[in-house]
């Protein structure tokens, strides 16, 4: 009887063990899907140029290059515009694993519009990956000023990379616009960059 006992606490233990060893095998598993769902497409990242006569007017704007670079999780948006001789450059940052906050969010309608940021506003921004990883979403709740008073502009962006990584699609929804604004961009190669 204490041997029948005996197996049977022994067995006991044996998946009492097996089952901490699959906690901690799913756990792992759990956590480089994790990994690999807030990790960027390396695709995105790189200089890409706008293509001015296929993209929405850039007014305020004659030139645009955008460059996107990845660090795990966080992902730089730096705009590069330019104006006749004047340039300007600002960077926007988004995280795959949590929301971000920025009292420097860039919009590139911003001054052709003549909408800008509120004093001392602001902008939260949350993104993550869709279509299989091809399609970069953003959402920023930013505040603005309009004649108005201040309001919070949704600003909904999906950066779309095109077939074979040589184009890129930004396609921008705004709360306080019937139509979308797109951007289209072509890869700059590293010995066109300059």
């Amino acid at each position: 009887m204490d041997t029948a006992r005996s197996d049977r606490v022994n067995l006991e233990r044996f998946y009492m063990k097996m089952t901490a060893c699959k906690r901690i095998l799913i756990g792992g598993i759990a956590a480089l899907w994790l990994v690999a769902l807030a990790s960027a497409n390396p695709e995105i990242a790189g200089r890409w140029q706008l293509d001015v006569a296929r993209s929405s007017a850039l007014d305020g704007w004659n030139k645009m290059d955008l460059v996107i670079s990845l660090d795990g999780s966080v992902i730089a948006l730096r705009h590069e515009m330019q104006w006749r001789s004047t340039k300007y450059e600002a960077t926007n940052l988004v995280d795959l694993t949590q929301p971000v906050s920025s009292d420097h969010f860039f919009r590139i309608e911003q001054r052709h519009m003549a909408v800008y940021p509120t004093k001392g506003g602001v902008t939260k921004t949350t993104a993550e990956w869709i279509d299989g990883g091809r399609t970069l979403r953003t959402e920023s709740m930013t505040p603005v000023e309009v004649s108005q008073g201040d309001v919070i502009m949704r600003i909904t962006s999906e950066y779309r990379i095109g077939e074979g990584a040589e184009s890129l699609t930004l396609i921008e929804l705004h709360s306080s616009r019937q139509r979308p604004l797109v951007y289209i961009f072509r890869k700059v190669k590293t010995e066109d960059s300059p």
